[in-house]
């Protein structure tokens, strides 16, 4: 018999349906703040009315904007960001934009609450510090252009430069306090971007689908999400207007999250990606394309029992979810060989080595006992 025990996020509230220059001063109200540091794409500051509209409408409750978050979000970018707030005496971020602005807000709040103000000072917010972090007080609302879903999760990826390696941040307070998800501000998002991080949340579903330690309740949520991207994202692909599509893709990658917030643990697609990540710059989304479909192939004769809910998710019972994956991530137009993204035999030792020191390899469905194991599914997606 299963035993378990769910623990719900710190989470106020999720508007959907509606656009972020009108929600977020609703939201603002609800939660009692008045001093938003907006932390926004650099991307969409630039090129789009979106931003400026944004702080039209909060007038003086905008008390500044940082838009130099780069990608996997860099300890030097997250220090940065949580001196300006500091300064600015702000009571909020609000983030618009990806996945790593939505981590780097969550590690500035821990940097706020912890008084780290350097660089080398981050090490004291690590999990493995020994120390016992104080609250965020510093509350955060998001509304993400991106769908890999870190907005609904206590987790905050951030890279450390100096080793190359993605570390993990946790803290039951960092997860935001309000989402907003507004298809119409997606439309700015490059394909690329929406369709892989699109498959980063597929991934949260298939490999909390697929996992030894799968419940019902992970389970509802992941099959539906996996229902909704499988239908979205082609349908955001053949028509990047349909802003019904952009939000089925929104409630799926919400729904991705259950699994994960609710104790499941992710798989070897996820361990190998930070390692791509952080070590070669592979964006999010384009890890998972690379390595979810490989990770299913030599997992499958560990769990082919799960793999079989996946390819059912996905219209196509019966059929071998690893091909299934395969079929449907080309048909996208993403990545699918470590070779795409100039990664090569060479550096499979290595990757190996450093994906067994992430938190997610130990606890693949097939046990991985060492670097040899993890270099065998490299090859398979070489």
């Amino acid at each position: 018999m299963q035993a378990g025990r769910v623990v719900f996020g710190k989470m106020d509230e999720v508007t959907f349906g509606r656009p972020t220059a009108e929600v977020l001063p609703e939201t603002m109200d609800r939660l009692g703040v008045r001093r938003a540091l907006l932390m926004v794409s650099g991307t969409l500051l630039r090129t789009t009315e979106e931003i400026a509209r944004v702080r039209d409408i909060l007038g003086p409750r905008c008390v500044g904007v940082f838009d130099a978050m780069p990608a996997h979000t860099p300890r030097r970018a997250v220090i940065a960001a949580a001196q300006m707030a500091r300064e600015a005496d702000a009571d909020a971020l609000v983030t618009i934009g990806g996945g790593s602005l939505t981590d780097a807000a969550k590690a500035v709040r821990l940097c706020l609450a912890n008084d780290v103000d350097s660089v080398p000072a981050m090490d004291r917010i690590l999990p493995n510090s020994g120390i016992a972090l104080a609250p965020p007080r510093v509350k955060q609302i998001c509304a993400p252009t991106t769908i890999s879903a870190g907005e609904f999760s206590a987790i905050a990826g951030v890279t450390n430069e100096a080793t190359k390696a993605k570390e993990m941040l946790r803290h039951e307070g960092v997860m935001p306090n309000a989402v907003i998800l507004d298809p119409a501000i997606t439309v700015h998002t490059p394909e690329w971007l929406w369709l892989s991080t699109g498959v980063r949340a597929l991934d949260h579903c298939v490999e909390g689908l697929c996992s030894r330690e799968a419940h019902a309740y992970g389970d509802a949520h992941a099959a539906k999400a996996i229902a909704l991207l499988a239908s979205g994202l082609p349908r955001v692909k053949a028509n990047p207007n349909d802003l019904d599509a952009r939000l089925d893709c929104q409630m799926g990658a919400w729904l991705s999250m259950g699994a994960l917030a609710s104790g499941v643990p992710m798989g070897a697609s996820h361990g190998i990606g930070y390692v791509l990540g952080a070590m070669f710059g592979v964006p999010h989304g384009h890890t998972s394309c690379l390595m979810l479909p490989a990770v299913m192939r030599w997992n499958a004769s560990a769990n082919a029992d799960r793999q079989a809910l996946v390819a059912a998710a996905m219209g196509r019972p019966g059929e071998d979810a690893s091909v299934v994956l395969d079929a449907f991530i080309r048909g996208l137009g993403m990545p699918r060989a470590l070779r795409d993204v100039q990664i090569g035999p060479e550096h499979f030792d290595i990757i190996a080595a450093q994906a067994m020191n992430t938190p997610w390899v130990p606890r693949n469905p097939r046990p991985i006992s060492g670097p040899a194991q993890v270099r065998e599914i490299l090859e398979i997606a070489a």
